[in-house]
């Protein structure tokens, strides 16, 4: 019998995406992200509004790609179905 596979990221129950990490792993992802765009904003934000903003793109689609990959397949949910 094969193990069902562990997501770090669960589907949301409504709408299209992600919910909150449901392992340690998607946390440290989540906290590493916090982490880096902050860091962007103290940084950046000041002398380079859009170095920041760019910086902030790439954070947001590397995110995304995590997500995709260790995250549940998403589509679109509409409650407990």
């Amino acid at each position: 019998m094969q193990a069902e596979p562990k997501y770090w990221f669960p589907a949301k129950r409504y709408g299209w995406g992600w919910g909150p990490p449901s392992v340690w792993q998607g946390w440290i992802v989540f906290i590493f992200f916090g982490a880096l765009q902050v860091g962007g904003g103290v940084f950046l934000l000041p002398l380079h509004p859009g170095a920041f903003l760019a910086y902030s793109g790439v954070l947001c689609s590397v995110l995304v790609a995590v997500c995709w990959l260790k995250g549940e397949p998403p589509r679109w949910r509409w409650g407990d179905q």
